[in-house]
């Protein structure tokens, strides 16, 4: 991203694969704790700041009933979206888990933008998502 002639704003979607990855997989030698992953987020922070970019935290997704989903992922989950949404090292915060969440069921997507794979949104998910960022966001400093 930071290659890109002119980029000048980035949303960044990471943490959600670091998580169920290693789950889904059994690759237990590969999970990672939400410090590692908030880690990771702080060293992308600051290369795109470093580059004069201003850089957007989303939130990780709810996924209850996904082939990755666990009660631990969830929890991890958890701890990072806390640190996205109050930590402040981001320029701006995206709260898209807070868009698509099932107010009745808050670790599943809302059945209306369920894929079916229950961990990605469908069309209508994505364009909830989409019309929820604050397009001020992207205003100059």
């Amino acid at each position: 991203m930071l290659s890109v002639p002119g980029v000048k704003f980035v949303i960044l979607p990471q943490g959600t694969n670091d998580i169920e990855h290693p789950a889904a997989n059994d690759l237990p030698d590969q999970a990672v704790s939400p410090e590692q992953v908030i880690s990771g987020l702080k060293q992308l922070i600051a290369r795109a700041h470093a580059h004069h970019v201003k850089i957007f935290g989303d939130t990780l997704l709810p996924g209850e009933g996904a082939i990755a989903y666990t009660a631990e992922g969830k929890v991890k989950s958890k701890a990072v979206n806390e640190w996205i949404r109050t930590s402040k090292a981001f320029d701006g915060v995206i709260d898209f888990e807070a868009v698509v969440r099932d107010p009745d069921h808050p670790t599943r997507l809302r059945p209306e933008y369920d894929s079916g794979d229950h961990g990605h949104p469908n069309d209508v998910g994505y364009r909830a998502m989409a019309d929820s960022i604050d397009l001020k966001l992207f205003s100059s400093p």
